[in-house]
């Protein structure tokens, strides 16, 4: 039986509080030789299908600028010798958070920047952004551990080829175990079935059930759809899952439907081409301010930030400056939300 093991990165507490409170004013002063983060120990990366529900451990220690703060930890990654100019994302926590990550998802992580079932020499470092505490408006500060560079080992995934939607699609299975997920672009006029390349079985629907060889598939509405399909219990589920721009910057201001992004499944990132006007933009999915609501921290929450987007309702609106053409990609990972904005005119 496998272990699960409990991924975290563990960091000591911030040390040396030197602030000196004269009226309503704070000095913050910074240590001469700040301390910055470090990655302990590596574990081995050769990830395997059959341990895909085990747990990691990356252990870190904690930066220590000389001054009490509010930190926001990374742990990245890059091919190695990228200099981190196209960095990974994998995991990040606020303070002393324990982060968690399985091998399943770490693979899929991966699996979007280096080939399946191939060696790959990677980078890894530690990144702490600081904002001093109490709302004084400190400008955040970043410090990142020495590079690692480990051997990483991705597995490929079993799949299902998505067929009669027009463009080329799949959903995978992360642990090969006959549960397949995938985000798919659904067009209301041409129903589709699931083919098994490997096996030459089509799966379509019978009811509410996966059938083999069952009538295909329709959805009432066209856009991106959260598709998973149980071939062993041959069950099928097909939830929406249009990610959209809302707020008083977008055509339709803070009212639906939304300005729905596109998706790219190599990647892993949401993209969206529109004119915006000056004001304020969040994320959200489905019209609808639920699971997803992506904004900026506040004073309370100053590590939150374009990357590191806050997923909660009290969220702060993201600002657009000025008016004019702009690309926004989000990514959705399994505990990071970042936005990149760029205006092309």
């Amino acid at each position: 039986m496998n272990k699960n093991l409990l991924i975290f990165i563990t960091f000591i507490g911030l040390v040396g509080l030197l602030s000196n409170c004269k009226k309503d004013e704070i000095k913050v002063i910074i240590s001469a030789s700040p301390i910055a983060p470090t990655i302990q120990t590596m574990p081995d990366l050769t990830l395997k299908r059959a341990k895909g529900n085990d747990s990691l451990t990356f252990v870190g220690t904690a930066v220590d600028p000389g001054f009490q703060a509010s930190v926001t930890y990374f742990l990245e990654a890059c091919a190695k010798g990228n200099n981190f100019v196209d960095p990974i994302p994998i995991l990040n926590g606020i303070k002393d958070a324990q982060m968690k990550i399985t091998i399943s998802a770490l693979n899929g992580i991966f699996l979007k920047k280096f080939p399946a079932d191939q060696v790959t020499a990677v980078d890894f470092r530690i990144r702490a952004v600081l904002s001093q505490d109490a709302g004084t408006g400190y400008t955040p500060l970043v410090y990142s551990s020495a590079v690692k560079t480990a051997d990483v080992t991705t597995y490929g995934l079993p799949r299902l080829d998505v067929i009669g939607t027009g463009i080329t699609q799949k959903i995978e299975s992360a642990l090969g175990d006959g549960n397949y997920l995938g985000f798919v672009k659904l067009d209301k006029t041409k129903p589709f079935t699931l083919k098994d390349p490997d096996a030459g079985t089509i799966y379509g629907a019978n009811g509410a059930a996966l059938a083999v060889n069952g009538a295909p598939m329709t959805v009432t509405d066209s856009g991106w759809y959260k598709l998973t399909a149980d071939t062993k219990g041959n069950t099928y589920k097909i939830d929406p899952y249009m990610v959209g721009l809302i707020g008083d910057a977008t055509p339709n201001g803070w009212s639906a439907p939304d300005s729905k992004f596109d998706y790219n499944p190599s990647t892993g990132i949401w993209t969206i081409t529109l004119d915006l006007k000056a004001g304020a933009v969040k994320v959200r999915c489905n019209d609808a301010w639920g699971a997803i609501n992506l904004g900026l921290g506040d004073a309370t929450h100053p590590g939150y930030s374009l990357t590191n987007l806050w997923n909660d309702g009290g969220s702060q609106n993201i600002p657009i400056a000025s008016a004019g053409n702009y690309t926004i990609q989000v990514t959705i990972g399994t505990s990071i939300y970042s936005m990149t904005i760029t205006k092309n005119n």
